[in-house]
């Protein structure tokens, strides 16, 4: 029933009182009787009352809904309100609603949760990108052994909480994950780079070294980046302290030569533009090994080109060698017979001959035992010398004697 003083209800009082007199003089005028208008009455009195029924339960119906549109939009915003942690004006729009209809309060909340729901698609993306870009530096850090596709249910989780205190935490572990990338990366480079020099100085193929260790190390393309998990770390670690001690064998074996080079360059006076080649060869003798930089420096040509001078040189040094065992000899056995000694037949040059083209004696030690021989033979020759002296007189004198004998004999 509509309320009464209100503008509507004198209206509608107004209109049915008029169309009731008017309805009563028409039945006046066609002489219905009293009970028949009192039928008719009653009847439109019931006529009335349904329709006032009707109205009346479509304006509850109209209620409910909007009270449950309103419950609704409440819902969707105190969870949206939680989830996004702004929790602070819910109590403000729960006073509010108290005091105003069910349209005005559905028109209040409709914006807000409108609002929230973008905030909270904004926020979905945020989380996403992140969850995103940590997902794919914890799959390089790890180097994708354990990286399985979780984002979905990363994301479900995250909706339960999508407040700036999450986000805040998950950029914090962002910013963690990209500074260790980072310092990974850089430890990378290091290493790279010093396999890089290492590979350069022996003369090895870098590409090939690193891609052993890695294939992203090497021509790294777009699709693929860079590897920084622990096992290429370790992998370039074991690299490099492999080719350190490739380096200290080779150095090691090329000072070996050098000193081979220079001995063998005094014995057989080899001449400056002989040696010009070989020359960085034995400037190794004095360097260390971090001192040796050159590309190429330590490479397995150099060694063998340096390897084959020595062996070259050895050859030419046995018939050399056999030359100065003869020249020896020679000077030997002229000392001896000046100082009427008899020389030791230990080195005598058929003997010595034999032993060097057999290979049983070291011709350096065959030369030497013949120096050592002359040196005993000319301090046996200065102990001797006054002897030798006395016995030149005494033979001159018999020579001088016999001369005149025979002068007097003719005479």
């Amino acid at each position: 029933m509509l309320a009464l003083g209100s503008p509507t209800s004198v209206r509608t009082s107004t209109t049915c009182g008029a169309m009731l007199r008017e309805l009563e003089q028409i039945w006046n005028d066609i002489g219905e009787s009293e009970a028949e208008k009192d039928r008719m009455l009653m009847e439109l009195e019931r006529e009335c009352l349904e329709v006032y029924r009707r109205k009346v339960n479509e304006a509850g119906n109209t209620k409910a809904r909007l009270h449950q549109s309103v419950m609704a939009k409440e819902a969707e915003l105190a969870a949206l309100m939680a989830a996004l942690g702004e929790l602070g004006f819910h109590s403000q729009t729960h006073m509010e609603k108290r005091s105003t209809s069910l349209k005005e309060q559905l028109a209040s909340v409709t914006p807000l949760v409108e609002d929230l729901r973008s905030k909270k698609e904004e926020r979905l993306k945020q989380f996403a990108d992140i969850r995103a870009q940590i997902e794919k530096i914890s799959g390089e850090i790890s180097g994708y052994n354990h990286h399985t596709n979780t984002m979905i249910g990363c994301l479900t989780l995250e909706e339960q909480d999508l407040s700036l205190r999450n986000l805040n935490e998950c950029q914090t572990h962002l910013r963690t994950l990209q500074k260790e990338k980072s310092e990974r990366l850089n430890k990378v480079l290091e290493y790279v780079n010093e396999v890089h020099t290492l590979c350069g100085v022996l003369g090895l193929d870098f590409g090939q070294t690193v891609s052993d260790v890695h294939p992203s190390l090497h021509g790294t393309s777009l699709e693929q980046s860079t590897n920084i998990s622990n096992s290429t770390l370790e992998g370039l670690e074991h690299a490099i302290l492999k080719l350190k001690t490739e380096r200290k064998a080779r150095i090691l074996k090329l000072k070996n030569i050098g000193a081979s080079l220079l001995e063998l360059w005094n014995l057989m006076d080899t001449p400056k533009e002989d040696k010009s080649d070989f020359l960085r060869i034995t400037s190794f003798l004095g360097t260390s090994e971090l001192e040796v930089t050159e590309p190429g420096g330590l490479s397995t040509e150099m060694i063998e080109q340096a390897s084959a001078e020595v062996e070259r040189l050895s050859k030419l040094k046995a018939g050399r060698m056999k030359e100065l065992v003869m020249k020896k000899r020679s000077e030997l056995e002229e000392i001896c017979r000046i100082a009427h000694i008899e020389p030791d037949t230990s080195t005598a040059a058929e003997k010595s001959n034999a032993l060097i083209d057999s290979g049983l004696v070291d011709p350096s030690e065959l030369l030497a035992n013949i120096e050592a021989q002359i040196t005993k033979a000319k301090e046996e020759a200065v102990n001797r010398k006054e002897i030798m002296d006395r016995i030149d007189r005494w033979l001159s004198a018999c020579e001088e004697e016999n001369w005149l004998e025979d002068y007097n004999r003719v005479s």
